[in-house]
């Protein structure tokens, strides 16, 4: 489905539309009108909280209430979006997430409103949008609240029309950012959500090609040969089992004005069946996601040539689909890591790492004042942080914290994870120079990033961020994120590009913490 926006400061009460959301909160007493409606409670005499309450509402996070407006509004549909409990003050800001995810959630109930699939909703979004932060929100919220994956489904997909109803010099700024993200997030969704069949390295990058061709950007692909030639033995040694052979891309973006270099790395599984330490069935029916990092670089460098961020972004797409055969890796078999060192294979379904590895290590070629790597790395991140909060690790405890910190500016949840020295023994290997797996299994998510720590250029600041859980949603839909694919990460990265070009993140040379 389709989803355009525009924007107006007509009073919602007058705008052309099919739908009008506002917002309500959750007062003492029932649902309280939310900033923003006091246009549409007068048009409606005043009655808008008695009805609101009459009909059930609470003013809960996400709860959707409709009401028809029985011609006193140009709109027939009323649709009044809970935003939680109200505070001390209704001139209060509001949380951005909050908002976001209120509009997510009113775009999704009203975009299969009405007769005709194929039909063009209407719907104009009167939430709070006070300044930047607050248009932003809404106007991203209500985007991804109209996504839906449509490639495989014979029926004609519909159209979203959003409305920002919004005044002020500050509107046309956040839309055009919230658009810019909304896009980005879109294309990673689709990537993760399209079947692996359909996505296979050599497409995955053919499609960063054209990305990079609509960017600007510049690409170089290495294929099976000139990995081979390289010296890339992790994506080799991953991909050897595949008749789809494996791929590396590198994407950079380089505006004239900048100053610092920021790398960006995602893992690129295109289907991990977990080679021959094969996956149980069940557990392989979300891996077409495992490219979701991948992913991720692509969607958040794409956002930053559109948003003309000053600095120089490097990205890295490690490609290789992970399957089992008579050429596949074997458990103990060692490989080589771009730059030399040895890696003894003891799990074949700890692959991730191994690709990554050889990405890290290429990147010192790149000087990077900042490296940064994302992936759907482990099982042990949804068992430590759930599915909808990322793991942070890094080599610096400052920058650690100013990464989490960027992600829950963009809305997006990550907490600080140690790496713990102890842990690194476990990595020993008898024959090589260390092993891809420890034989303890507890404290997985950090042994992994321990193992990436090693690839690491020397001195150079590195956050690793494991979005196993958060970049596939196999539940309901839930605000504005929809089933399948969330385009996890992609907004975090976008942050800490822009936190970079304005000096705020730290970079440079950091002592390990």
């Amino acid at each position: 489905m389709g989803t355009t926006l525009s924007i107006t400061d007509t009073p919602p009460h007058l705008v052309e539309a099919d739908a009008v959301v506002i917002a309500v909160r959750k007062g003492p007493s029932g649902p309280l009108p939310g900033p923003g409606s006091k246009d549409v409670d007068e048009a409606l005499g005043g009655t808008l909280a008695g009805t609101l309450a009459a009909l059930g509402a609470t003013g809960d996070p996400g709860e959707v209430t409709k009401i028809a407006t029985g011609g006193r509004l140009t709109a027939p549909l009323l649709a009044a979006v809970g935003i939680g409990a109200a505070g001390d003050s209704s001139d209060a800001a509001l949380d951005p997430e909050v908002l976001r995810r209120a509009a997510g959630a009113a775009v999704r109930t009203l975009a299969g409103a009405g007769p005709g699939e194929a039909r063009e909703r209407r719907i104009a979004l009167a939430l709070p949008a006070r300044d930047g932060a607050e248009a932003e929100a809404a106007a991203i919220g209500g985007l991804l609240g109209g996504y839906t994956f449509r490639r495989y489904r014979s029926e004609p997909a519909g159209q979203v029309a959003l409305t920002l109803l919004a005044a002020g010099g500050h509107a046309a700024a956040a839309a055009h950012r919230a658009q810019v993200l909304a896009t980005a997030v879109t294309l990673v969704r689709d990537l993760v959500n399209t079947a692996p069949s359909d996505l296979v390295p050599a497409a995955f990058a053919a499609r960063a090609e054209e990305i990079a061709a609509g960017a600007g950007m510049t690409i170089t692909v290495l294929d099976e040969q000139a990995l081979a030639d390289g010296g890339y033995g992790g994506i080799l040694g991953v991909g050897q089992g595949s008749v789809h052979p494996p791929r590396l891309v590198r994407l950079e973006y380089a505006p004239p004005q900048a100053s610092r270099v920021l790398v960006l790395a995602g893992k690129g599984i295109t289907f991990d069946s977990g080679g021959l330490s094969l996956k149980p069935p069940k557990a392989m029916e979300a891996m077409k996601s495992d490219m979701g990092g991948a992913a991720a670089v692509l969607g958040a460098m794409q956002a930053i040539a559109a948003l003309g961020l000053a600095v120089k972004v490097i990205g890295y797409l490690p490609l290789a689909e992970n399957m089992p055969s008579g050429t596949a890796q074997r458990p103990s078999d060692v490989l080589t890591i771009y730059g030399g060192t040895t890696v003894e294979v003891l799990n074949t379904d700890a692959e991730g790492r191994l690709v990554l590895a050889d990405a890290l290590a290429r990147s010192g070629a790149d000087s990077p004042d900042l490296l940064i790597d994302v992936a759907t790395l482990t099982g042990a991140q949804v068992v430590s942080l759930g599915t909808r909060v990322a793991g942070v690790m890094a080599n610096d405890g400052a920058l650690r914290d100013a990464v989490v910190d960027a992600a829950g500016r963009a809305g997006e949840a990550m907490w600080p994870m140690p790496l713990p020295e102890e842990l690194r023994k476990g990595l020993d290997s008898a024959v090589a120079d260390l092993a891809n797996v420890a034989p303890d299994r507890n404290g997985g998510m950090l042994v992994a990033g321990l193992f990436l720590r090693e690839f690491v250029p020397v001195g150079v600041p590195w956050a690793h961020l494991d979005i196993a859980g958060p970049a596939f949603n196999d539940g309901a839909a839930y605000g504005y994120t929809a089933k399948g694919g969330t385009g996890a990460a992609t907004r975090t990265l976008v942050q800490i590009a822009q936190d970079v070009a304005d000096g705020r993140l730290p970079t440079g040379q950091m002592q390990a913490g």
